[in-house]
């Protein structure tokens, strides 16, 4: 299988009759760090793999759109945000007013039998879902999965200054969830 290459994927899109091929390319280089970005956010698996299906559906049908001054991650990183606030709005709107939002996707979580991770990693997940959902977004996407501020500050729309605060607010917050529980 050949490398991906941008340039080439961008050049298939723009051929109706090669648009397919180049987007299954798309599907298949992003498919992975879009799932586990999302999954970061909503916690479940399911919700995870339902909101991917709709990031890739909605990429798909505004691919006509697309004009390549972002890169394509960038965008289908826009995409996939904006579904998991989407998602996460609905949801604390379904949530009755008594129950905790964060509390219920902390138990989701503990019985997913997905979640492999230890008690440390439950713990940075309790964390994480106590932070509102632009840090928790900033914090994923710099934390886990290395992006530049540059980058975030194309997805987001924000400036960099903005998203530096952001995740130095989201560190203290989470340092200050841990020392809590010693």
């Amino acid at each position: 299988m050949t490398p991906y290459n941008e340039r080439e994927v961008l050049e298939l899109l723009q051929e109706e009759s090669t648009q397919r091929k180049g987007f299954e390319m798309i599907v298949s280089e992003y498919s992975e760090q879009l799932y586990w970005q999302i999954r970061r956010m909503v916690l479940s698996h399911e919700d995870a793999n339902d909101l991917l299906q709709n990031t890739f559906i909605k990429a798909w049908t505004n691919i006509d759109y697309f004009r390549a001054e972002a890169k394509l991650s960038t965008w289908l990183y826009r995409i996939a945000l904006n579904e998991c606030l989407t998602f996460l709005n609905k949801q604390r709107a379904n949530t009755v007013a008594i129950d905790d939002p964060e509390a219920i996707g902390v138990q989701n979580l503990e019985s997913d039998s997905y979640f492999s991770g230890d008690r440390i990693q439950l713990l940075l997940q309790k964390a994480l879902m106590a932070l509102p959902e632009k840090q928790r977004m900033v914090f994923n996407l710099k934390y886990y999965q290395e992006m530049k501020y540059e980058d975030m500050s194309e997805i987001f729309g924000t400036s960099v200054g903005a998203l530096k605060a952001s995740y130095h607010h989201a560190v203290k917050k989470i340092e200050k969830f841990f020392e809590e529980i010693d």
